[in-house]
């Protein structure tokens, strides 16, 4: 079969300088710790019963499905921010959510939206919280930055 469900799951972040922004975003990838894979952009659904690891190498190529936020800037001096949140169910038969949010502007704010993003869709379906993880990250840029934030699942 070559889709399957991912079991577990870690949240990533970074952040980086580059010659142009797609270079930015690439190092921000390097510095979150999955540069060197092929990104699955998913929806926003964490399957029922996947666990949290710590963040680990995934095998170089490897394609990686990964809800995430990101942002890129080339104007000196400006704040871009990128944050994800994790909306874990108290019933654990149930799926979870994830928002992504980035914008120019400061961490804590893209904290604070994003986080009630994640409240807000749990409650649009009727399920109750457990809690919400997050990463957030804030990147102040000196030419050409990036700042990105991401959940990515895996079969461990």
């Amino acid at each position: 079969m070559l889709i399957r469900t991912p079991t577990h799951y870690f949240l990533v972040s970074g952040r980086a300088e580059g010659y142009m922004e797609l270079n930015a975003f690439d190092g921000a990838l390097l510095d979150a710790g999955i540069g060197n894979t092929n990104l699955v952009k998913m929806s926003s659904i964490l399957p029922p019963g996947c666990q949290r690891i710590d963040p680990v190498a995934i095998p170089p190529g490897s394609l990686v499905p990964v809800a995430y936020a990101a942002i890129t800037s080339s104007v000196p001096g400006e704040i871009v921010s990128a944050g994800i949140a994790l909306a874990v169910p108290e019933d654990p038969s149930l799926p979870g959510l994830i928002m992504e949010y980035s914008a120019f502007g400061r961490s804590d704010i893209v904290e604070q939206i994003v986080v009630r993003m994640a409240e807000e869709g749990m409650k649009a379906r009727g399920n109750a919280v457990k809690e919400v993880q997050r990463a957030v990250v804030e990147h102040r840029i000196e030419n050409k930055g990036a700042a990105f934030a991401g959940v990515v699942l895996w079969e461990a």
